[in-house]
């Protein structure tokens, strides 16, 4: 059988057939494409760079035009001129240098710019150009992507948590029935830890290095030992917006990406937990979810509303953090000065941020459908009279009672009681008349301490503008 063309319904990973719509905005960053496309925008940095260093006499400054048709190649680069790359590949096999050729091309089409096509990749190495490349890739995706996501999800959850701050929800603890908190408060938990763990992927460095074949500046300085390459270097890598890193071997050790991975891999954790404890409050009742006109949920079961946006957001978080786990445990790790495992596990970086942009879109789809099963968290407080006892037990200890724990302990524990036998024991209770009052006019959907309060305090400021 001949192979079938590429399409939406051939591809071999989903990311890239029946997801394509939803990740579609990181192809111009992580594909073949992106990578050769953001060489292109380094090899012509560099040479910019070049060209700007006084000591560097055989390479003239750049004039104006010249700037202007290298951001042109830059501007105009396009899937033809990538494909121009991948056959010079054909030839070569080697990906880096089938750019050097490629640009060489362009620089011949003008001949102020072809006198000096030799600086072209001058003094690199391609771990010099790859490192680069994908340290623009992973912070444009970050800026690009990956933040204005995050903020959207973090909005829902917001809004979520601020509608439902002060609406009584029984807590399980253990799965067991618990103290009462309420739908908004442990909405909000989840926002504050997801909000704790997008600084921290926002405040990893992208760190870059050009220094050559081994990290020593060799061929740099026997060409022109009068430059002082490593400033050149730092220069040149902080006008590409990244962070310098000044002591490397051949690569660049890769462990800002473990950290960048790692970051991403706990945010990712944090929502797998929120899509097992949503898919489980819609399982007891506790949110409902909006019925989609002409969306099957069972093909057998006419009644059922599935939580798929939630299933299919726990799987692709954990697909997403199988190959975080294994990039950031992985990529720090190269025997010597430079081993090439680091080059195809590098080319999968593009499909663990997919996967996790993939989940949260799931994510945010299936919180626009929930609503808050009021009567179904009404009816789970009522039933659970029991979780008052530990209001009761604790007014006992701060009055000296005998024993309270164990008092309530034997009034309750494995068995259900009702609010009336609760409020004949404390009627029995030698406690100030005032203290007795409040306890007994206490229902487990009053008995939610700060948890509205602390909603409140998060979700206000956010709702106001105000993340600090």
């Amino acid at each position: 059988m001949e192979p079938l063309a590429l399409s939406s319904l051939t591809a071999i990973s989903p990311l890239d057939g029946r997801y394509a719509r939803h990740t579609s905005a990181l192809r111009n960053l992580f594909s073949e494409f992106g990578l050769i496309h953001h060489r292109v925008k380094v090899e012509l940095a560099w040479f910019e760079a070049l060209s700007d260093e006084p000591q560097i006499e055989e390479l003239a400054a750049l004039s104006d035009a010249d700037r202007g048709y290298l951001r042109e190649i830059d501007a105009r680069f396009d899937e033809a001129h990538a494909a121009r790359v991948k056959a010079l590949e054909a030839t070569t096999n080697h990906d880096v240098k089938a750019v050097e050729y490629f640009l060489k091309e362009c620089f011949a089409e003008r001949q102020s710019l072809a006198t000096g096509a030799e600086f072209l990749h001058f003094a690199c190495t391609s771990e010099d150009i790859n490192n680069l490349a994908y340290a623009l890739m992973l912070a444009s995706a970050r800026h690009e992507v990956i933040d204005p996501t995050l903020t959207q999800l973090r909005e829902r959850l917001t809004e979520l948590a601020h509608r439902y701050q002060a609406t009584p929800m029984l807590a399980r603890t253990h799965g067991q029935p618990a103290s009462p908190t309420t739908l908004g408060k442990e909405l909000a938990n989840v926002l504050h830890r997801l909000m704790r763990q997008h600084r921290q992927l926002q405040q990893v460095p992208v760190l870059g290095k050009l220094n050559g074949a081994t990290g020593n500046f060799n061929a740099h300085y026997a060409a022109y030992p009068q430059v002082d390459w490593p400033s050149l270097s730092a220069r040149f890598i902080t006008e590409l917006r990244l962070t310098p890193n000044p002591l490397t071997t051949q690569i660049e050790p890769h462990d800002w990406i473990a950290e960048y991975c790692d970051a991403l891999r706990r945010l990712n954790t944090v929502l797998i937990d929120l899509a097992r404890d949503v898919w489980g409050y819609i399982s007891v009742g506790y949110f409902r979810q909006a019925a989609v006109a002409g969306e099957v949920g069972s093909s057998t079961m006419p009644h059922k509303v599935n939580p798929i946006d939630f299933e299919n957001a726990e799987g692709n978080l954990g697909l997403a953090n199988a190959l975080l786990e294994h990039l950031a445990a992985k990529l720090p790790i190269s025997r010597w000065q430079r081993d090439l495992t680091d080059s195809t596990v590098m080319r999968n970086v593009g499909s663990a941020v997919a996967y996790s942009q993939l989940a949260w879109v799931s994510l945010m789809r299936g919180l626009d459908k929930l609503a808050a099963g009021e009567e179904r968290l009404a009816e789970d407080l009522a039933g659970n009279v029991e979780v008052l006892t530990e209001a009761v037990q604790t007014v006992m200890r701060r009055y000296g009672l005998h024993s309270p724990y164990e008092q309530l302990k034997a009034l309750s524990r494995g068995r259900r009681i009702d609010l009336e036998t609760l409020r004949e024991f404390i009627r029995g209770l030698d406690i100030p008349d005032d203290a007795r009052a409040r306890l007994l006019a206490m229902e487990p959907a009053d008995y939610t301490g700060n948890a509205a309060e602390q909603a409140q305090a998060l979700v206000l400021p956010l709702l106001a503008g105000d993340e600090s």
